[in-house]
């Protein structure tokens, strides 16, 4: 009789482990949520913010917010993995914008421009030292350049009408005038046109007309991505991205959905591209999506906890092509 007391006492004694075990680990997961990350809410302080979410664990930090509207198409890493360059308003009421860096751990914010003109869509050198970026100081955006801490600004490029949507790699800087594609040398020579899209320039319901927009170069530069506007018949527009060889040859179309979509950015081993999805038909999404180079494996890589009012923009690779920066706004 006593062994099976001992016997009875020690399976109870069991079942009470186990049953603290498994509630514990059922309370854990219940705190942590089933988000790889164990996260389940978006860091949120201002309106805007600059985020940067891990890949594999969906672990999403806030660097850096503020209240006032941050240029949400362009956010950079310099080629040296420790700064971001971003621009953003000074004041709500104030059309103009200022450029600021910020390193990678949101210390050390600089605002490195204060005037009145709109500076913004900046883009690193490769070697960290200058910053081209686009300023409105006369009749339309022009190309700028400056040290990278805000010192000897100078006018760089004028096709006497609109540029936009700068990015350099080497010696070479790629941007967008008359809804086309065009590099130059940084500097200043070689001039060339990339791309000669049907109808550009075309208008339609969409925000812009019928063109090529926001070229990004490969890191070794050997080629470009971008997005073509080519359904302007809906107010959010149907864009694709495509790639091309940087001497304008090969061009290749990615994707055939004629989402709101764009600003492609290259991983650091060139073998991916990140972008986001603005809209689909007319349902507003912003998103952050991922495929390889060649437009295979295309898939949301947004994880399901972030709320429906948070809007990511302009994804980036971290160095090492695991992590991901972003501007995200808290729409109201």
């Amino acid at each position: 009789m006593a062994k099976k007391a001992f016997v009875a006492i020690a399976v109870l004694a069991l079942i009470i482990v186990l049953a603290v075990v498994v509630g514990g680990t059922l309370l854990n997961m219940s705190a942590d949520n089933n988000t790889p990350g164990g996260q389940d809410t978006v860091p949120h302080e201002g309106k805007y913010g600059i985020y940067v979410l891990d890949l594999s664990t969906e672990k999403l930090e806030l660097l850096y917010s503020a209240d006032n509207e941050m240029y949400t198409s362009a956010l950079r890493l310099n080629n040296q993995g420790e700064k971001l360059v971003f621009a953003q308003k000074m004041d709500e009421t104030d059309e103009s914008t200022e450029i600021f860096t910020i390193d990678i751990d949101g210390q050390n914010l600089e605002r490195i421009t204060d005037n009145s003109y709109w500076d913004l869509y900046p883009a690193w050198s490769p070697d960290g030292m200058r910053i081209a970026f686009l300023s409105k100081r006369d009749s339309d955006l022009d190309l700028y350049m400056m040290n990278s801490d805000g010192s000897d600004p100078h006018l760089f490029y004028d096709s006497g009408s609109h540029d936009a949507d700068i990015d350099w790699a080497g010696d070479t800087i790629v941007f967008t005038s008359g809804h086309k594609i065009w590099s130059i040398k940084d500097d200043g020579t070689e001039l060339t046109q990339i791309t000669n899209p049907a109808n550009a320039g075309q208008w339609g319901q969409a925000n812009l007309p019928i063109g090529d927009y926001d070229p990004r170069l490969r890191p070794d530069g050997a080629k470009i991505v971008f997005e073509k506007l080519e359904d302007t018949s809906t107010t959010h527009g149907g864009y694709n991205i495509f790639t091309v060889n940087s001497d304008g040859t090969h061009e290749t179309r990615l994707t055939n959905t004629n989402y709101s979509q764009g600003i492609a950015s290259w991983s650091h081993s060139g073998d991916s591209l990140v972008y986001f999805v603005s809209a689909i038909n007319n349902e507003g999404k912003y998103d952050m999506y991922m495929m390889e180079a060649d437009g295979s494996n295309n898939h949301n890589v947004t994880p399901e906890y972030f709320a429906p009012d948070f809007l990511c923009y302009s994804p980036i690779f971290s160095m090492d092509d695991s992590e991901i920066y972003f501007v995200g706004q808290w729409y109201e």
